[in-house]
């Protein structure tokens, strides 16, 4: 009895000796880390968040350098809360989601016809990627985060994985906006300079990508029972400042960029390495900390 006696009079004292737990340095940051400074606001009026009746939310950035006039239309019909009550209407497999007023009449402030901007002005790639693909001669990543491609006279945004397309009709300037879709399968890129692109699903894409397919033709829902609701569609802008969604690119001119790239493209045995598509590259963008 002796001893714990003298083990309960030590622990009252405060004299144990208290295993010291072991502390983990954190780790060294790679070549191909981002630095603090990458990280770039993305600006309100370019976020654009979609929500569900059910609450769940998808969030877009929309592509104004390079798609200005029907993004012009896009902040148009998102201010006059145009898309609430429509619907994604479309789930084809293996191709694309697809949603807005397809049978709704289109708001007067946007421009009805605006002129296709499939192409943009310049292959202005912060970073190149070492390979071409069936796609293009040549393909990277501007400096604000978006994936490019070139034949080496044209440039274009790429229908890569959670891009944002206009519907149209079969003439170009047949697109106003007001339908959207997204590639949720397969490679997209056969639609590169087919279509506007004019943004991406930053979050929520998941949700997008996991909607119940429609067997019909071209994947369009048989029944408005089928469909998924929308209760509002917004800019960040447009919310009270204390409930916008801050959202932040990763900026590709710079050196930890091209190092990401590297490792992507010649991944450490036992990987084999077959080539890297522009496509291939996850988003960098992330929630403002």
């Amino acid at each position: 009895m002796l001893k714990p006696l003298i083990a309960l009079t030590a622990l009252a004292a405060g004299v144990l000796a208290i295993p010291a737990i072991a502390q983990t340095a954190p780790a060294a940051p790679l070549p191909s880390d981002p630095a603090p400074s990458d990280w770039r606001d993305i600006p309100d009026d370019e976020i654009m968040a979609i929500t569900f009746r059910d609450g769940r939310q998808v969030f877009v950035r929309l592509a104004a350098r390079f798609a200005p006039g029907h993004v012009a239309n896009l902040r148009q019909i998102a201010k006059a809360h145009w898309w609430d009550g429509t619907s994604v209407y479309r789930v084809q497999e293996n191709w694309v989601t697809q949603w807005g007023g397809d049978e709704k009449t289109a708001p007067p402030e946007i421009v009805a016809r605006p002129p296709a901007e499939f192409e943009i002005h310049a292959f202005e790639a912060a970073q190149r990627l070492t390979r071409a693909d069936g796609y293009s001669a040549m393909s990277g990543v501007t400096a604000d985060g978006w994936p490019i491609a070139s034949d080496g006279k044209a440039a274009w945004l790429t229908h890569c994985y959670g891009m944002v397309g206009v519907a149209r009709d079969q003439l170009p300037d047949t697109g106003a906006g007001t339908e959207l879709f997204t590639p949720i399968g397969q490679s997209a890129r056969r639609l590169d300079r087919n279509y506007t692109v004019v943004g991406r699903i930053v979050e929520g894409m998941h949700y997008m990508s996991a909607m119940p397919r429609s067997s019909a033709t071209m994947g369009v829902y048989a029944t408005a029972a089928e469909r998924t609701p929308i209760a509002s569609v917004r800019l960040a802008s447009q919310l009270p400042e204390d409930e916008r969604p801050r959202f932040q690119y990763r900026a590709a001119d710079n050196e930890r960029y091209a190092a990401w790239i590297r490792l992507r493209e010649q991944p450490a045995a036992p990987t084999v390495a077959t080539g890297l598509e522009v496509c291939d590259l996850p988003v960098g963008v992330r929630r403002k900390p």
